[in-house]
């Protein structure tokens, strides 16, 4: 063989050998990496039971098809159909996610017998699929208290700084909006007074879907923002606070007793855009319970009687509320703590000038993406939150 030839071959090998080097760097990379969401998914697989699971499944199942009083009974049959939906949502899930990762297993396996090129991307693809089903999942298992799966109600009101507050509460309004836009829950407003320059002076919402409480619990309390204010002709830097408050929803089944003595009921015109005597008529109400100094006001609807039916239901989810903090003061210091909306009291901080950061004062979540956090991207936050007040309760 000509010497040009045999080092024509010689590169050519050395060539093939550094590829099936990377390849296997890669490979052995994503093989160190997944140990730790393996670990992750075992962890989750024992919160699920999913053998344990689908036997509660096939008992619902049973009972609903071979014990025909329970139909004689449509509130409990439905509260049977929808336990039954959640169990299937949630054994579905996980199935979902234990195929994955027996497909990228598999695919690991494969590249070993074969060191194929080819199965690179693919193994990259399912392990990036893998990481993100593993996270939703973590992120839904972790949901496990007693009132996660209820509707929540949001209240937010503006802390020390003006209108430079009264403008955040509202930019805290939209974050919540759009974060529950893209997790398709429901939301109607309650309450809303809107600020004297600009922003709001409070607002009250309603957001329904499957754990709705779970997920917004972790945002209870001070946030404040850092920013150059857009109100300021100087330009200076404004640090400015807002107050969120977080109660799980409550219907009749949960009972909760409020004596008459200990309520005032005031009536007022309601504000807004009005429209067939909503704010010609006294049909805004605001009940103040006395005890615990809670205030909870409603607008929305155009009678006086379903605005105090609502603000009753708002009242109730807030006492219910007091009484979750009373039990897990001890363990979470900081959530749903009624501090002063001001400094030193912030659960989290927006900082958009002089860098761009989000954090969570609690368990140091962070994200320089403060525009994406802003427009509702809260997961990252929510679930760091879950997983440290998770450790906080079992310690």
């Amino acid at each position: 063989v000509p010497v040009a030839v045999r080092k024509n071959i010689s590169v050519a090998v050395a060539q093939l050998e550094r590829v099936a080097g990377d390849m296997s760097e890669v490979v052995g990379q994503i093989e160190y990496e997944l140990k730790e969401y393996l670990e992750r998914f075992t962890s989750i697989q024992e919160i699920v039971n999913p053998e344990a699971l689908d036997s509660q499944i096939k008992e619902v199942e049973k009972e609903l098809s071979e014990n025909p009083d329970i139909w004689n009974d449509p509130s409990r049959a439905g509260e049977m159909n929808k336990d039954l939906t959640r169990k299937k949502q949630n054994l579905n899930q996980f199935e979902q996610l234990d195929a994955q990762r027996e497909e990228l297993l598999f695919s690991l396996e494969l590249f070993k017998e074969a060191a194929d090129e080819s199965l690179i991307d693919e193994i990259k693809n399912s392990f990036l699929e893998f990481q993100a089903q593993l996270a939703k999942a973590n992120l839904k298992f972790l949901l496990n208290g007693e009132f996660d799966i209820r509707p929540a109600i949001l209240t937010i009101h503006p802390g020390a700084g003006g209108t430079e507050s009264c403008d955040w509460a509202a930019m805290l309004h939209r974050m919540y909006l759009r974060w529950a836009e893209n997790m398709n829950f429901k939301i109607k407003e309650l309450d809303f007074q809107p600020g004297e320059v600009a922003g709001l002076k409070s607002v009250t919402l309603s957001i329904t879907g499957d754990y709705a409480y779970g997920y917004l619990r972790s945002e209870a309390g001070v946030h404040r923002l850092v920013r150059i204010s857009p109100f300021d002709s100087s330009n200076r830097r404004h640090t400015s606070f807002a107050s969120v408050d977080i109660s799980p929803e409550i219907d009749d089944e949960i009972e909760i007793e409020i004596e008459d003595k200990d309520l005032r009921i005031d009536t007022y015109c309601s504000s807004g855009a009005g429209g067939q005597s909503v704010n010609t008529t006294y049909s805004a109400v605001r009940i103040t319970h006395t005890p615990s100094n809670i205030v909870v006001t409603c607008q929305n609807e155009r009678s006086q009687l379903h605005n105090r039916q609502t603000a009753m239901k708002i009242l109730k989810s807030r006492l219910l509320q007091l009484e979750l903090k009373r039990r897990e003061e001890e363990a979470l210091k900081n959530q749903s703590e009624k501090m002063e909306i001001g400094w030193g009291s912030q659960i989290r901080s927006y900082v958009l000038h002089p860098y761009q950061m989000v954090k969570d004062h609690r368990n140091n979540c962070e994200s320089p993406l403060t525009d994406k956090v802003l427009d509702g991207e809260l997961e990252e936050f929510i679930l760091e939150y879950l997983k440290w007040a998770n450790v906080s309760q079992t310690n």
